[in-house]
């Protein structure tokens, strides 16, 4: 059985301000990228207790230089986002899970809420619906008819897990929301608890949790924050349809790469 475990950095154990994602050589960066380690290797320990023989995990953040290798469980197989963006193409994967992620844009209470770029992107529709990063991952995984079947972060995040997925997804709740700005974590040691039970239990039912599917062909619209935003995206990739002075759209009749999930 492979399992394939995409992680992020904002809905980690012990990220609880804006400044350990957005700024760099603060102490509280070096903090949260031992917490993603930490997370990371409670989903892993999950995966393995499920009856796991292979475990993938990406470095989904940013350029994807967040991980502190050395401390990675070395039954783990780290691979890039490139490598990630063909790996259901090129292995057979029986579920996925996403650690430390983050709500959708526009949701109350969650930190850090938004969808690829909090300074760019405002929204980001799949055929007319609302979805975040959660769905991203899903909505791939799923056109290979792999279930994404855990999810850990905020309550938010959570919930959105449970909306977008189905209340069989298992999720693991590592802290609390305040504002966009600050969260509130759980004790380190109870969260690495609850994301290895969530992902062992999450696997054992992989069954149980459908693939996110979507109706082909898809219509993605991203909507900018601002006019000017949409403009200059615009003239870099003019193949897009304009739908409106901040919003561009792309058709895309088929899913067989991460990037036919995105605008471009």
């Amino acid at each position: 059985m492979n399992i394939l475990i995409m992680t992020d950095i904002e809905g980690i154990t012990g990220v609880d301000f804006w400044e350990q994602v957005h700024k760099h050589d603060w102490e509280g960066e070096e903090l949260a990228r031992e917490r993603l380690m930490a997370d990371t290797n409670a989903a892993v320990e999950g995966a393995f207790r499920a009856g796991a023989d292979k475990v993938y995990v990406v470095d989904g953040h940013g350029g994807g230089s967040n991980f502190k290798k050395e401390l990675l469980d070395p039954r783990a197989t780290q691979i890039s986002v490139l490598e990630y963006c063909d790996l259901y193409t090129r292995e057979k994967i029986d579920a996925c899970l996403e650690v430390g992620v983050h709500a959708k844009p526009g949701t109350l209470n969650a930190f850090l809420e938004h969808v690829q770029s909090s300074a760019n992107w405002f929204s980001y529709k799949v055929n007319g619906k609302d979805y975040g990063e959660i769905a991203q991952g899903a909505l791939y995984a799923g056109a290979f008819d792999v279930p994404l079947v855990m999810v850990s972060g905020d309550r938010a995040t959570c919930n959105e897990a449970k909306e977008t997925i189905g209340e069989n997804v298992a999720v693991a709740l590592v802290k609390e929301g305040i504002d966009w700005k600050h969260a509130e974590s759980i004790d380190f040691k109870e969260a690495e608890k609850r994301i290895c039970d969530a992902v062992e239990d999450g696997i054992r039912r992989r069954d149980e949790i459908k693939p996110l599917k979507v109706s082909l062909p898809i219509t993605i619209d991203v909507t900018f924050l601002r006019a000017d935003i949409c403009d200059e995206f615009h003239k870099k990739y003019p193949n897009l349809e304009r739908i409106d002075s901040r919003t561009l759209r792309r058709v895309s009749n088929e899913i067989k790469d991460y990037r036919d999930i995105l605008l471009y």
